[in-house]
Parts: C-alpha cells; sequence; structure tokens
C-alpha cells in the first residue's frame, strides 16, 4: 500500500461516520509543516498569515507552537475580531478603507495595543484621520515595501503590484509623514516577495519554465536583499525604535529568514500546504487540509461523479486555480467539464471501484480559501476525528 493509499484508508475510517461534503485538517501533517516552518526559519520567529488558515482554533494551535509569534492578518474588521478574541499582536497586511472599523480602533485602547495597520499613502493617514470620530488612540503603522524586481529600467517589472513605496528614499519619505503626524507611530515595514514565495520553481513537465523561474528568483532575492536593508537604514534614522521587519512567506522562509535586516518571517500556506505549494525545490510539505465529495453517479465504465467540487481559487484563472482529485490515486477530470458547481464526473481505473456514496478526496489550490466553503474542519489524528472547530464561515464570518 504506498503512503497516500494509507492516508485514504485512515481519513475514510476517521469520516465514516461523516456525510460528504466534509472538510478535514490532518493534524500530524498540520503539526510537521509547522515544525518545518520553524526549522527553515532558523530562529527567527514566524507570524502566521490568518487568510491561509481561517480557523482560530488552529490559530491558536500554531501560535502555542514554540517558533511562532503574532497574526498577519487580511481585512481591518478581522483584525479587531481576533483582537477581542484573545489575539494581542495582529499585523493587518493590507491597506483599509473600513471608516466604521477604523473609528473602533482609534477609540478602544485595548484594540489600538493589539492592531497594527498598513500604509502607503499619506492619504491612507487623512482617511485614518476623518474616520476617528473623536477617538484619540494612537494608532500603530507598518509600511509596505514594493519588492518587485523591475528591469531594463522598469520597463519590466516582475511580482505583484501592491505598495508604490519601491526606493529606500519613498519609504524614508513615508516615514517622515508618519512620524510628523500626531495620533500615529509607526512601528514596523513589511515586504512580501510574491514572486519568490509564491511562485514554485519546480513545475512538472516544464523544465524551461522552471529553470526561467528559478534564474528570475536569484536576481530577485539578491536585488531585494540589498534595498531591503538599506530600506531599513533609512527608516530606522527615522524610527529609531522600530519594532519589526517583516519578510517572506512560505516558499521563501529560509532565504527571507538569512537577511540580517529582517526581524521576523510571514508564513502561512505552508501549514495546509494546498496544491500551489507542491513545485518547489526549497521545501517539501505534506498535504493537511483536504476536502471529500461523495460519489452519486456512476455513467459508464471508468466514469464516476461527485457532488459539486467547483471550488475555484483565486488568481488569474488557469488549471492551477482548480482544485486536484487526489484520494484515490488516478483520478482525472473530464477536460469538456472540468469541476462543477453542482456535479463533478471523475475518470480514471480507480472509479470502477468506488461505489455510492463513498468520498473521492481532493486539495484545493490556496490554503484558506477552502475554508468559505465549509462551516467545520473536522481534525483528524490517526484514524480518529479528535475534534470539530469552526471556520470564520462557520462564527459567521466571511470578512472578504
Amino acid at each position: 500500500m504506498t503512503a497516500r493509499a494509507a492516508d485514504r484508508a485512515r481519513y475514510d475510517r476517521a469520516t465514516a461516520h461523516l456525510d460528504a461534503p466534509v472538510a478535514i485538517v490532518d493534524l500530524d501533517a498540520f503539526d510537521a509543516n509547522a515544525d518545518d516552518l520553524v526549522r527553515r526559519a532558523g530562529g527567527k520567529p514566524i507570524r502566521v498569515a490568518s487568510k491561509s488558515v481561517r480557523c482560530r482554533a488552529l490559530l491558536e494551535r500554531v501560535l502555542a507552537r514554540e517558533g511562532f509569534q503574532g497574526i498577519m492578518s487580511f481585512t481591518l474588521a478581522e483584525s479587531l475580531w481576533l483582537a477581542r478574541s484573545g489575539f494581542d499582536d495582529i499585523l493587518l497586511a493590507y491597506p483599509s478603507a473600513d471608516h466604521e472599523a477604523f473609528a473602533e480602533l482609534a477609540g478602544d485602547p485595548k484594540l489600538a495595543a493589539a492592531v497594527t495597520v498598513m500604509v502607503d499613502d499619506p492619504a491612507q493617514l487623512q482617511l485614518i484621520d476623518n474616520s476617528r470620530r473623536g477617538g484619540t488612540e494612537v494608532v500603530r503603522v507598518c509600511l509596505e515595501l514594493d519588492t518587485s524586481l523591475k528591469l531594463l529600467g522598469g520597463r519590466v517589472r516582475v511580482g505583484a503590484r501592491r505598495s508604490p513605496l519601491h526606493s529606500p528614499a519613498q519609504v524614508a519619505d513615508m516615514a517622515r509623514a508618519v512620524a510628523e503626524r500626531p495620533g500615529f507611530r509607526l512601528v514596523g515595514i513589511m515586504a512580501y516577495e510574491g514572486h519568490v514565495a509564491g511562485v514554485g520553481d519546480s513545475v512538472a513537465g516544464r523544465p524551461l519554465r522552471s529553470r526561467a523561474v528559478r534564474m528570475m528568483q536569484a536576481t530577485a532575492k539578491k536585488e531585494l536583499a540589498a534595498r531591503r536593508a538599506e530600506v531599513v537604514r533609512a527608516v530606522r534614522r527615522v524610527a529609531p525604535d522600530l519594532e519589526f521587519v517583516n519578510g517572506g512567506g512560505t516558499g521563501s522562509v529560509q532565504h527571507t529568514a538569512a537577511e540580517d535586516a529582517v526581524t521576523e518571517i510571514g508564513a502561512g500556506s505552508g501549514l495546509y500546504v494546498p496544491r500551489l505549494f507542491d513545485n518547489y525545490t526549497s521545501f517539501t510539505g505534506r498535504p493537511a487540509a483536504l476536502f471529500a465529495m461523495p460519489v452519486v453517479r456512476r455513467p459508464g465504465v471508468g466514469v464516476v461523479t461527485v457532488l459539486g467540487g467547483g471550488y475555484p481559487a483565486s488568481g488569474a484563472p488557469g488549471r492551477d486555480r482548480l482544485p486536484v482529485p487526489y484520494l484515490p490515486e488516478g483520478l482525472k477530470y473530464d477536460p469538456q467539464e472540468g469541476p462543477g458547481e453542482v456535479q463533478t464526473p471523475l475518470l480514471g481505473a480507480p472509479a470502477d471501484d468506488l461505489l455510492l456514496g463513498d468520498k473521492v478526496w481532493f486539495r484545493h489550490a490556496k490554503a484558506g480559501e477552502l475554508c468559505e466553503r465549509f462551516d467545520v474542519l473536522h481534525l483528524v489524528e490517526g484514524d480518529e476525528v479528535t475534534a470539530t472547530v469552526p471556520t470564520y464561515r462557520g462564527e459567521g464570518h466571511t470578512f472578504l
């Protein structure tokens, strides 16, 4: 029996009392992935990206482990909810225009102490001030550095379009804008190198693309390390009490951690290891989050149909954004249909061994987005479900 076949047997036994659709997290794999992230971080703390987890119980579990410290959130409303739930070190990784939430933040000393907001434009500071409604709490601020690689005089850009702050001088100017404005305190810098951390460099069947990605990433890492160090020096001249410099992501943990200028690493997807993180030379994780759909039809030889399953992930549309049939091994989509909203035909020899009601296990393309589809996660240890915990959705929250 292969390792994957053994996992399928475990998951089927653990969830035999549960009807599909059902979502699980294999805690043995989750914990092993957490240990690997800590190993790769080389002693620097890891700030957990909540958008990649979207389950309070699992955020609590990983933050209780040595090597993890703080949360990187994705909306201001989520940040305030987490702070009220007892989390006390929350970095909002994206700018917000939530006036109501900013009023709450500025009016509550506990929230203002627990949450740091992201800015990259003086107009965002004005928006926060316009939202205060009399709140006088000092707002903790982090600046985001644009990590994109610019070549040929800026005519070629590699990387996500995020912050407009690219050069040390631009970031220092923004730091002065914060320092000179009453009601704000600059505490951190964040720089997420998505073109390194979030792009696989070993794609099966595409050797030329993989080689090109590795060459691009080698250039990007060298350029960014030098520029990030300059940025930190420039900002510390304005804000010598800077508390943290955050960088990295699941795919670049060890590379970013090696930079002296970086004090902490952001990562989250590496806990669940969705399918987009299969194609890396720098690490190998264990799939920890899966969902199962039930077989509801047997249209013919070598074909079964499961209920639903069409859960595409965000990003540029493409086959890599689709879930993949994972267990039993050997199933694939009908190329004329793909995964459907209500039903999904699957082809392959294993289909002939599946009965009505049997579970087919899938892996989602991106980590936390799976939790937008399910109210609960069943936590599996060995071949048992040892706990059932709500996702954000199960607690009544869909923040985006």
